[in-house]
């Protein structure tokens, strides 16, 4: 009895606290809340936000203001972020570059396995092979016999050294054992220019940016680094179909917080996202343009981000990656 009395005080010692954090979920937002973007406006980050924004706006009852802060590769906005109060009116977009790769180039101003809080895993997007039409190649197959054919005379571009598009180049080379010579650039304009004028061969991107290329014939697309087609490209074959397995670089967007935020805030976050994700309308238009809608539990995207940094380490550890 007395052990069963002991429960019961501690159970209603706990009431209030319980009864506080549910009318603090509920009571949230409180004001306007801001997703950082760490990009400038345009990319595909800052249009998945974009698209998303007006949407949490009606479930949360609340402004959904996107704030584009560019520069240092998401760090600007992650520190930003982190300088705000951790209530969950200051949020912000996560990306691959930020929290899978950054880590082991670079010194971070910030930890962030320790002070980011993962939200919710809003897509993926699987990255794909393009070579300029002139380029004798008209699939992965050829492109993997071209290069053997040709060690080192071909080359890739990327947005950067360190950057997703160069190390799914430095990935290819490993699992397809073919020797391709890195272009770096400042950005992914300028690369996509070079590109479709033919001074270099091959780039890693993104559906969203090339899709137009694509479709006006200016760019051939050879394959996807995907377990499955994309349902914007259907006839276009996954690498792995195309006899090169264990080839997935995917580019991945997400929302995320600042720790401290709320554990109802975070959860109240994802569930909203979630059902936003599920309408017709947003999840068409993310699928057209080359991503794949996931709308993750917090637990889930902790746990894809600890199997995506393990990925990019070891191409990274593998491939004598470094910015010097």
């Amino acid at each position: 009895m007395k052990t069963l009395l002991k429960c019961l005080r501690l159970i209603a010692a706990g009431l209030p606290l319980l009864a506080t954090a549910v009318q603090g979920a509920d009571a949230y937002p409180t004001k306007p809340i801001r997703i950082l973007v760490g990009f400038s406006p345009g990319g595909s980050n800052d249009i998945v936000a974009r698209l998303i924004a007006p949407k949490l706006s009606d479930a949360l009852g609340q402004q959904v203001i996107i704030d584009n802060r560019p520069g240092a590769g998401g760090n600007i906005a992650a520190d930003t972020m982190l300088r705000a109060p951790a209530d969950g009116h200051t949020l912000m977009i996560c990306t691959t570059g930020m929290l899978s790769i950054q880590p082991y180039l670079q010194k971070m101003t910030y930890d962030p396995q320790a002070d980011i809080v993962p939200v919710s895993l809003i897509a993926n997007t699987p990255y794909i092979a393009l070579v300029n039409a002139a380029l004798p190649v008209h699939n992965v197959k050829d492109l993997v016999a071209y290069a053997k054919a040709n060690p080192g005379k071909l080359n890739f571009a990327s947005s950067g050294n360190g950057t997703a598009g160069h190390l799914a180049g430095e990935m290819l080379k490993l699992r397809a054992g073919i020797d391709l010579v890195h272009v770096p650039y400042k950005g992914t304009g300028q690369a996509m220019t070079d590109l479709l004028g033919g001074q270099v061969g091959l780039i890693f991107d993104q559906p969203i940016s090339s899709l137009p290329y694509v479709k006006s014939g200016k760019l051939r697309v050879l394959g996807v680094a995907s377990l499955h087609r994309l349902q914007s490209l259907p006839d276009v074959p996954t690498f792995a179909e195309s006899g090169v397995p264990g080839f997935d670089p995917v580019a991945w967007t997400g929302l995320c917080a600042a720790k401290g935020t709320p554990a109802a805030v975070v959860a109240r976050l994802q569930r909203e996202v979630a059902q936003v994700l599920r309408q017709p309308d947003i999840a068409q238009r993310l699928n057209q343009d080359g991503m794949e809608v996931i709308g993750s539990t917090s637990d889930k995207f902790r746990e894809f981000l600890a199997t995506d940094k393990r990925k990019w380490a070891g191409v990274i550890k593998e491939a004598n990656i470094t910015l010097n």
